[in-house]
């Protein structure tokens, strides 16, 4: 009877009511539910099943079946021309309490007659508006929310200064995120007083001047506070402000440049279970600070500062709650071994300190307190010298539960030894670029049955592949580069079905690559077997399907044939290098089907023809095709991607001019084309081109002048070193902070502290002369160098003096041309040029004594030009220089060459003259009019005398006749002599 009855009471109650149920849930409701799917993008949001209810987006009260949350509604909700949101629409549901509209791209909301422009759902408690397009006028307009407890505005377009003065109506609000916005601007100290009720404020990226921590105590109600990115600089408070938060339980800090000691007062924080100050420049011994006393804390993490952390880690003994402890990148401090054994309280989860330094006279060495540890799931020892350990294999028989363990060049030596029994949770295992060697052992596989990820690159591993790796169902991962594997790939790992990325590059691996890659590419979305011994042709089959391929690389192989036809039906390929094999034949049109094509590699193979126009590849970033057979002109558009930072297409038999429609790719930073057959002018148009940074135009046929507008180019480093093809994220943090229970990670999701793993990227390199040698650029010095070699071409003229003007230039090569005239004095305002090379040209005239300015220059080149006079002064790098540097310069005269500018140190030197030393050398073509206009005044001016002057004439005359009387007789007493003259006399 009793259930029966108040069955019929509450029956009763909704009839007086008015209101009518139906399937599951109200009428009414269920009608405005219905108009909402109008506005639902997503199919099977907008199909659901009767029972309002049980639809994915909407939850009810169990007892009144009233609707009370509507969630999961990101990105699908599409409102029609305006894009505004509309309180009206949510009004029907009377209990509503929950609303979620993020993701949604909302920019505003529809003015409602009657509520003076305010939204009004005064049953709403919570309303996630995150990643919209909202700004500043949405503040007031939900004052209407009276009972609102939950504002989550993060990622919107609030900017300049946020008013907290309209929210005052919001009198119940415990949680506000405004983070991730363009706000310049904050509160004032006056204004916040409006928060005083919150519990949970999340300000994200929001600038904040370092005053906002001194007055942030009057936020009492305050337990968790996030800052990061918030730009404060300066020192904490000491007396005031944030440390008076006496019930703060969570604090962000992460991401400032606050420096310092940290301050004593946090030491207040009784009641702070989470605490992150990483990314700092925070100083002293962790020792003395207060942090030893937050024994409540479950974590902390120091990572990023220069901080000085005792190696024992004995400031935390204890600590009995805390889960989590980040060190990484700090300065550990050795102790005195008595320190160095305890036993700690706490029993840790995650542990990281990757990247320290020991202080000076101190061995670095794996913290004791390690040892009696036995709950880790994650650790992180990696970039750390130990100095030459062994495996501490005792870390995974300790901790049952470890699922990562990092630990990347931290110097571990010998033969990798095993736990004795499984580890069946571990997923990743790290230990990368280490000094491994011998085998990998046998009972590996069965020890690790559950791994995800395997990296084992960079060791001295002197095996075969293991067969059973291909037997790990969860594997996805497998490193084994740059070690020296041998053998074939097993057929075991071919056939895996769950490996993603495959890397064995750099061994000795060897076997056809057909049918080595048969499976692999099918299943793959990564395989790199570059450097290896790989043979054999692999165009002469036809996979079944490739969906998944982003990532191949065969190159450094020997590998031969034509291309093969089914590469260009793998249109998921971002990644593509068949570099340094034997490929020949011509480059199809059926390049231009890989759409999401972002790298291209096919250089130093035996490629014939010409390229295919593919304008419509927009992803290109690098295209290297040098060191081919590739011939024909450029004049059609190859690549027309907005994206093209590299274009390489030296080693060629290319002709023709340099097309225009180079000019046309504004992010091109790369640009080599030596070594073909180009002609005509340099071209104009080029100079447009703000991101260039390295151009080569080497060993082609270039004529005319040097353009002026080259010295516009600005030739900045650029980043170039890099293809990102995606990555793969392991479960980082997830599962311990949840069970945690902490607000910051479900209010934020700690973004900060997860592990992207930096898997599938591909690293760009460039071959440039410079120095007067061949050099292989890569990594941050290829986005440091800016370089232009014009050399071995037919170009004429002088060298500008704009060229000076090209301040961040590294290196400069314009050698074996025709320039003529002076080496401009304005090449000593380039302060970064480390090669220059002007030789083999007519260049004529001193050498600049300014050019000892360029303090970074170690390569320096005037050789065989027509240059004089003195050398510039033995100072800076120009005292490095020796002769070899001036040769083919005879009227170059100083050290270090042994011909001296004033004749004291060889009989065949000029004679230098103080003018001589001041102006340089004699003119040839002056001196010998100075000496004919001279001897035929004196020649004048002899006759004139003797024209004057009768005696003078008749001595001239008389000794004129006399000379040639003695002459004519020693003439002829000599002809007698001879023997033809005796003959006939």
């Amino acid at each position: 009877m009793g259930p029966t009855w108040l069955r019929l009471l509450l029956i009763s109650v909704l009839a007086l009511e008015g209101a009518v149920w139906s399937d599951g849930c109200w009428d009414e409701e269920r009608v405005a539910l219905l108009q909402l799917q109008h506005f639902l993008t997503d199919i099977d949001y907008s199909r659901e099943g009767p029972d309002c209810c049980e639809w994915k987006w909407v939850e009810c009260n169990i007892t009144t079946r009233r609707v009370i949350q509507l969630s999961s509604l990101w990105g699908r909700l599409k409102i029609k021309d305006s894009n505004l949101f509309n309180a009206s629409m949510f009004l029907p549901f009377e209990e509503l309490k929950s609303l979620d509209l993020s993701g949604n791209d909302l920019v505003g909301c529809v003015e409602n007659e009657g509520n003076d422009g305010q939204l009004s759902l005064i049953n709403l408690e919570e309303i996630d508006l995150t990643v919209n397009l909202f700004n500043n006028s949405i503040m007031e307009e939900l004052s209407g929310f009276s009972n609102l407890k939950s504002l989550k505005m993060r990622s919107n377009r609030l900017n300049g200064l946020v008013d907290l003065k309209e929210l005052c109506a919001l009198s119940h609000l415990e949680t506000l995120d405004l983070s991730y916005n363009e706000v310049n601007r904050f509160v004032t100290s006056k204004e916040l007083h409006v928060l005083s009720n919150v519990e949970n404020l999340i300000l994200d990226y929001t600038p904040l001047d370092i005053n906002f921590l001194q007055s942030i105590s009057i936020l009492t109600s305050l337990k968790t506070l996030s800052l990061f990115g918030c730009a404060l600089v300066g020192i904490l408070p000491t007396h005031q402000g944030l440390c008076y938060l006496n019930n703060l339980e969570e604090l962000s800090l992460n991401g400032n440049a606050l420096g310092g000691a940290v301050a004593p007062c946090l030491g207040n924080l009784t009641s702070l279970r989470y605490l992150d100050i990483s990314n700092n420049h925070f100083t002293g011994n962790i020792a003395s600070t207060p942090l030893a006393n937050l024994t409540t804390l479950q974590f902390l993490s120091l990572s990023n500062n220069q901080l000085q952390i005792p190696m024992s880690f004995r400031s935390f003994a204890n600590h009995s709650d805390l889960k989590v402890l980040l060190a990484d990148q700090n300065n550990m401090v050795a102790e005195p071994t008595a320190f160095q054994t305890w036993w700690p309280k706490f029993q840790l989860e995650i542990f990281s300190m990757s990247n320290c330094m020991i202080e000076e006279h101190g061995n670095l060495q794996l913290p004791n307190f390690l040892y009696f540890q036995h709950d880790l799931r994650d650790v992180d020892l990696s970039y750390c010298d130990f100095g030459g350990i062994r495996f501490p294999h005792w870390l995974l028989e300790n901790n049952t539960r470890l699922e990562q363990l990092y630990m990347i060049d931290t110097s571990i030596v010998g033969p990798l030894f095993l736990p004795s029994h499984p580890s069946f949770n571990l997923k990743v295992f790290d230990i990368s670029n280490n000094k491994i060697h011998h085998d990998i052992p046998r009972n590996f596989c069965s020890l690790f049955p559950h791994l995800e990820g395997l990296f084992m690159s960079k060791n001295d591993f002197k095996t075969d592949i293991p067969p059973c790796l291909g037997g790990l169902r969860r594997l996805q991962m497998l490193d084994l580069s740059h070690n020296d594997l041998f053998g074939e790939i097993p057929e075991e790992l071919r056939m895996s079905s769950s490996l993603a990325n495959l890397i064995l590059s750099n061994n000795s691996l060897s076997g056809k690559i057909i049918p080595t890659v048969y499976h692999l590419i099918i299943l793959l979305e990564e395989l790199r077997l570059d450097g290896n011994k790989f043979e054999g042709e692999i165009s002469y089959f036809s996979p079944i399907s490739i969906k998944n391929l982003q990532v191949l690389d065969v190159s450094d192989n020997d590998i031969s044939g034509e291309l093969p036809t089914w590469l260009w039906d793998t249109i998921s390929l971002k990644i593509l290098d068949f570099s340094k094999n034997n490929f020949e034949g011509p480059i199809t049109m059926q390049l231009c089907k890989l759409i999401n094509l972002e790298f291209l590699d096919l250089s130093s193979n035996h490629l014939s023809g010409t390229i295919p126009s593919c304008s419509n590849l927009q992803r290109m970033r690098h295209v290297h095709l040098a060191n081919n057979r590739l011939s024909g002109t450029l004049s059609n558009v190859i690549f027309k991607s907005s994206s093209l930072v590299t274009l390489d297409l030296s080693g060629n038999s290319f002709t023709g001019r340099i097309p225009n429609w180079i000019s046309t790719l504004p992010t091109l930073s790369v640009l080599l084309l030596k070594e073909n057959q180009f002609d005509g002018e340099f071209p104009l148009q080029l100079c447009k081109l703000q991101s260039l940074s390295i151009l080569d135009f080497s060993h082609n046929k270039l004529f005319g002048h040097l353009p002026s507008c080259l010295s516009n180019l600005t030739l900045k480093p650029s980043e170039k070193s890099y293809v990102d093809s995606g990555g793969y994220e392991f479960d980082f943090f997830d599962d311990v902070m949840v069970d945690m229970g902490l607000t910051i990670y479900n209010l934020t999701g700690l973004m900060s502290v997860q592990r992207g793993y930096p898997f599938t990227y591909h690293e760009e390199d460039v071959l440039f002369s410079t120095k007067g040698a061949t050099y292989t650029y890569k990594g941050n010095i290829l986005d440091l160098l800016s370089a232009i070699d014009l050399s071995c071409n037919q170009l004429t003229g002088i060298i500008l003096p704009g060229f000076g003007n090209l301040s961040e230039i590294r290196g400069l090569n314009l050698s074996h041309n025709n320039l003529a005239g002076p080496i401009p004095s304005t090449f000593s305002e380039l302060k970064q040029i480390e090669s220059l090379d002007l030789s083999y040209n007519n260049l004529s005239g001193r050498i600049p004594s300014e050019l000892t300015e360029m303090t970074a220059l170690e390569v320096f080149s005037v050789a065989h030009n027509n240059l004089s006079g003195p050398l510039p002064d033995r100072k800076n790098q120009f005292g490095t220089f020796d002769e070899s540097n001036y040769e083919g310069n005879p009227l170059l005269c100083g050290p270090p060459l042994n011909k001296s500018c004033n004749g004291g140190d060889s009989p065949t030197a000029p004679n230098a003259t103080s003018s001589e030393e001041e102006h340089g050398h004699i003119d040839m073509v002056d001196f010998y009019i100075s000496f004919a206009t001279s001897y035929a005044i004196i020649f004048l001016t002899t006759i004139l005398v003797l024209y004057i002057n009768p005696y003078w004439r008749r001595a001239c005359f008389y000794f004129i006749e006399d000379r040639s009387i003695v002459c004519y007789f020693f003439i002829v007493d000599s002809l007698r002599q001879l023997p033809c003259f005796r003959r006939n006399i």
